[in-house]
């Protein structure tokens, strides 16, 4: 019989974890609907495995000090809130789910483009106020206009798809290439650097890695098309938060539309903010003029908000617990 502690779960989640491994298993179960921080370490002494969203941070501190630590199943693609390597040297398994919004970001992504492109976003805002106008709410064609996608996997393939029904001219970087997709979904491969020269918008579809970081800085941005629409659904740190000021500021970046900032957990959770840390402190104000610039568009961290996506996560995240706890590892990240 194990010992899991699931964070951040909302009640639904709750329930299909109880049928799926509670009580028919005979496992141990806790649930927090908070973060994981390290005033949860006294009472996890006796957990085997821990169950974490994004928002929850396992650092190398909380890891040396959980001794029974044997696998962190996360609900996510993306593990940078995991000290992968530290789990490493303990011996830790770390499995994520590897595919679960590969249509649902997309879609949210041209939500968020076609809300800049139409003003959407600023008509409502009128509406509310019982202001009718259209004055300054001129918009643009998608059609025929150029698209860059940064990142080639599975979401960014299905941004190429629905760009090319909407018309439009699309260019996809990857350093893994598929040439089979290019003639199904009639794109073109390019670097990085035509992607900056030609594109109209630009969207970025990376995983977050060392050689991803600040992959977009000011040196890029300087590239870019004057008057380029910025998009990022993926995640924060793949933007200089600096660079992407300047950019707004300079009018080089058009507009922008944003699903994640740099450290966006001092926003959405301000316990995990340090005032003495002036790293954090900086972001903090810049990444609230981000949000208040009237260019941008910025959703909390929820283009993988769908009820479809999120059971898909929980489907595959139960099954990674089911498969270490019957001995075999799947979804292993490493290192």
């Amino acid at each position: 019989m194990a010992t899991i502690a699931f964070f951040d779960t909302a009640t639904w989640e709750q329930s299909f974890v109880q049928r799926h491994i509670g009580a028919l298993f005979g496992h141990k179960l806790h649930f927090f609907p908070e973060s994981l921080s390290k005033k949860h370490i006294e009472k996890l002494q006796d957990v085997d495995i821990i169950s974490l969203f994004v928002q929850s941070k396992l650092t190398a501190e909380i890891v040396r000090q959980l001794p029974k630590l044997k696998m962190v199943a996360l609900r996510s693609t993306g593990f940078d809130n995991v000290d992968v390597i530290e789990c490493a040297r303990h011996g830790v398994v770390v499995c994520n789910v590897p595919a679960y919004g590969d249509n649902t970001v997309a879609e949210h992504t041209f939500g968020l483009l076609l809300s800049l492109a139409r003003h959407i976003h600023t008509s409502f805002d009128r509406d509310k106020n019982m202001d009718f106008t259209i004055k300054d709410l001129v918009g643009f064609d998608l059609k025929k206009k150029t698209i860059g996608v940064v990142g080639g996997g599975k979401i960014g393939m299905n941004v190429a798809k629905i760009a090319h029904g909407f018309g439009m001219k699309v260019f996809v970087y990857d350093k893994m290439q598929n040439n089979f997709y290019t003639d199904i979904l009639d794109f073109e491969y390019v670097d990085l650097e035509r992607i900056y020269a030609e594109s109209d918008i630009i969207t970025l579809h990376l995983p977050y890695l060392a050689q991803t970081h600040h992959i977009i800085d000011r040196k890029a941005i300087r590239k870019m098309k004057k008057g380029v629409i910025l998009l990022n659904a993926a995640r924060g740190a793949l933007i200089e938060t600096d660079a992407l000021l300047y950019g707004l500021e300079s009018g080089r970046i058009a507009k922008a539309g944003l699903d994640v900032l740099e450290e966006e957990e001092f926003l959405t959770h301000p316990h995990s903010f340090d005032a003495r840390h002036p790293k954090q402190a900086t972001l903090l104000v810049q990444n609230r003029k981000i949000i208040e610039h009237p260019n941008v568009l910025y959703t909390p961290h929820n283009a993988f908000n769908t009820q479809e996506a999120l059971e898909r996560i929980e489907t595959t995240n139960v099954e990674n617990i089911k498969s270490f706890l019957r001995g075999k590892v799947t979804n292993q990240v490493k290192p």
